[in-house]
């Protein structure tokens, strides 16, 4: 049987360590500032988007590097490998499609996964794949393994201010405007097909209340992995999220917080939070 390689793109938070262990191939991805481009974690560290970020300078996304899925793909499968891609959600970004375009291009074996995810829900695909293939299983029981964990997943994004989404399109001006008026304060699910708002509120006490309700969902159904990617916010509050998430039978939840990659934080702005949860059993369909 051919040899499985595991490639996503930069928008998946994993950890150096991981990336390494599981011999992670991480396609990077690019943002603008100021008409400029910078590649993530080659030109750009996520602090310094922060950085960039609290100047006020609004960055925008590029256009998937359709040069650097051919050439990895390529590298990987030189040897006879198999390759199998997982990408983010084809909601945000037209990364998967991209990576596609570049699968029928090349003459190795590529399989491309959207994993309808993005950041540490991405990740928990990503790992997965990485440890079946060292074990020695198909392209296809991986895929499968890849869904069931889709299907266990939830991403909740808690947006403190609507700037980047006004700059990126998905909110108008107008509609941006009254918000800042108001101080509001909306949380937003990624599901299979869309982005949709799911709580608003005036302060950061309502994205407490809606983690505390989300917890309630998970008295019968344990969190087994939390992670809270964020863009520069602080450490008291992350705090709070998380006691708030984790309910009595989860506390022993692998936890993780980090900040999330330059591409989410083009879309979410600054002091946003990703509450993404892996559970032990399937969640509602209508939560996904």
């Amino acid at each position: 049987m051919a040899k499985i390689k595991i490639v996503t793109d930069s928008s998946a938070q994993l950890t150096p360590e991981e990336i390494e262990e599981y011999d992670i191939h991480v396609i990077p991805l690019s943002v603008e500032i100021n008409g400029e481009n910078h590649v993530d974690g080659e030109t750009i560290t996520r602090q310094e988007l922060v950085d960039e970020l609290r100047k006020g300078n609004i960055p925008k996304t590029s256009q998937p590097p359709m040069g650097r899925f051919l050439e990895t793909f390529e590298q990987l499968g030189a040897d006879g490998s198999e390759i199998l891609a997982i990408m983010m959600s084809d909601v945000l970004s037209g990364t998967y499609q991209t990576a596609c375009s570049a699968a029928e291009m090349v003459k190795c074996s590529v399989t491309v996964i959207n994993s309808k995810e993005t950041d540490r829900a991405l990740s928990f695909q990503v790992l997965a794949a990485a440890k079946d293939a060292t074990e020695g299983k198909s392209v296809e029981e991986i895929k499968a393994h890849c869904l069931d964990i889709h299907k266990r997943t939830t991403t909740d994004v808690l947006i403190d201010n609507m700037d980047c989404l006004v700059a990126g399109g998905r909110v108008s001006k107008l509609a941006g405007a009254l918000t800042k008026l108001i101080n509001l304060k909306i949380i937003v699910r990624l599901r299979e097909n869309s982005l949709d708002v799911v709580y608003k509120g005036r302060s950061r006490k309502a994205f407490l209340k809606y983690c505390q309700e989300l917890s309630k969902f998970h008295q019968d159904n344990h969190i087994q992995e939390l992670s809270l990617s964020n863009v520069g916010t602080d450490e008291d509050f992350l705090e709070r999220i998380k006691e708030a998430m984790l309910p009595e039978g989860s506390k022993d939840a692998a936890y993780i917080a980090r900040l999330t990659s330059p591409i989410i934080m083009t879309h979410t702005g600054l002091n946003a939070v990703g509450v993404i949860t892996l559970t032990e059993k399937e969640e509602p369909e209508e939560n996904r």
